[in-house]
């Protein structure tokens, strides 16, 4: 029972970690900016559609 913090340290070097590489962020395509505009248009019209049946209560 001793030798399992022995060994898992021994197993945990740092000397075997590699470098973390950061993702690079993709550009966006066209088909994703034309369905992020339709949400955008989606979500307004929405907004108006909860602000017209407040008003109208």
């Amino acid at each position: 029972m001793r030798l399992f913090p022995v060994l898992f340290s021994l197993i945990a070097l740092p000397a075997f970690a590699t470098a973390y590489d950061r993702p690079i962020p993709q550009a966006q395509s066209a088909t994703a900016e034309f369905w992020y505009a339709i949400a955008c248009l989606t979500l307004l019209a929405s907004l108006f559609a909860v602000r017209w049946l407040v008003n109208r209560r």
